[in-house]
């Protein structure tokens, strides 16, 4: 059994994948397993951290601008595409793929494209309500679309294909323990985890810069562990340091540009404070950790909200939007929150609830069905 997995761009659309790869492995060890993505992103560290290969092509990502930049990018764009496909169709002819799984972000698009005009049976998930660019391309010819909510399936030309799975996450989320992870760490006492997206959010990196300093006027109440992604990684540091916290030498300050572990750290954490994209939800959700989320503002249709929503109407969030956010107004609610250990507890098992624990196994089975029918 040969699999490829598609996706790229942000861990969002890279963890989902890992994870199901994870779960046929565990079904069939013998399988051979390659993700394809793109040059530069997440996918070239993610992916191999996880154990498996990955092929990474050049590609860009389309601009919906109207001026000459934006035509310029979007002609790179599809000659990009235009590569991909062929160097995807040399790729499949010599691993010979049983199937194709896409998990999302552009770089997953010639990889599900090349596979259809060739005949291999194809499985696009998305994750959020609406569905993105790629899944649009992609559905019309995909042997099944898989998505994480009730309410995506109208948006689908052919409901028929379309299935709700939920959304897969690693088992890690699912079965770490608080005393486990926080060994392996160290740690003790309070632990606040914030992360903004494997990019980074500079508004919000600026808000946890500017709210170090009433951690440390506190005497550093709880151990904080911020990833500041790839944008923030060089300046963010540099912030705190102007704020007059000595970050470096501090062992309750933790700043770095990424959690690769973050299942362990999260599983240590009392709250995780961060952005509502469907995967970040279900991860929290499947961990159980209350949170605070910041819904970014600058996603299509406010899906992020929408999914914060969600997990505020369960019980299990405190939803902060971005324009009313500072580091006071933050600062007040992680402190609130620390104070309430009922409250915690009480949004631990709101969480627990809302996760779909059979995801992966789920999108497994339709993968399995499907290689079942080709033969």
């Amino acid at each position: 059994m040969n699999l490829i997995f598609t996706c790229g761009g942000t861990a969002g659309h890279i963890n989902p994948a890992i994870a199901v790869a994870n779960m046929m492995k565990e079904r069939h060890p013998g399988c051979k397993i390659l993700f394809i993505g793109a040059t530069g992103h997440m996918e070239e560290k993610l992916v191999p951290q996880a154990g498996y290969e990955v092929k990474c092509l050049p590609g860009s990502g389309l601009s919906r601008g109207k001026n000459l930049a934006a035509i310029k990018k979007n002609v790179h764009a599809v000659k990009c595409v235009l590569d991909a496909v062929k160097a995807c169709k040399d790729i499949f002819r010599e691993f010979k793929p049983d199937a194709v799984i896409g998990t999302g972000g552009y770089a997953s698009f010639p990889a599900l494209y090349a596979a259809q005009s060739m005949g291999i049976p194809t499985c696009v998930h998305e994750s959020n309500a609406l569905p993105g660019v790629t899944t649009k391309l992609a559905a019309n010819r995909a042997s099944r679309v898989l998505v994480a909510f009730e309410e995506s399936v109208r948006h689908y030309k052919h409901p028929e294909k379309v299935e709700v799975v939920g959304m897969p996450v690693r088992r890690e989320f699912l079965y770490t323990t608080r005393e486990d992870a926080r060994r392996e760490l160290g740690l003790k006492g309070y632990v606040v985890v914030s992360a903004f997206g494997s990019q980074g959010a500079k508004v919000m990196n600026e808000n946890i810069a500017d709210m170090m300093p009433l951690e440390q006027a506190d005497g550093f109440p709880f151990h904080h562990i911020h990833a500041t992604g790839s944008f923030g990684k060089e300046w963010m540091p540099k912030r705190v340091k102007d704020n007059g916290v000595d970050f470096e030498n501090c062992p309750a300050l933790d700043i770095r540009e990424y959690i690769y572990n973050m299942p362990t750290v999260m599983a240590a954490a009392d709250v995780v404070i961060g952005r509502a994209g469907a995967a970040t939800c279900n991860e929290i959700a499947a961990a159980g950790i209350p949170c605070i989320l910041i819904p970014s503002p600058n996603v299509t249709n406010n899906h992020q909200e929408k999914n914060a929503r969600v997990l505020e109407a369960g019980g299990g969030a405190v939803v902060l939007l971005e324009k009313e956010c500072t580091p006071e107004k933050l600062y007040g609610l992680i402190r609130e929150l620390l104070a309430d250990n009922r409250r915690r507890e009480e949004m631990s098992r709101k969480l627990h609830g809302m996760v779909r624990l059979d995801s992966a196994e789920r999108i497994c089975d339709i993968v399995e069905e499907l290689m079942g029918k080709n033969r």
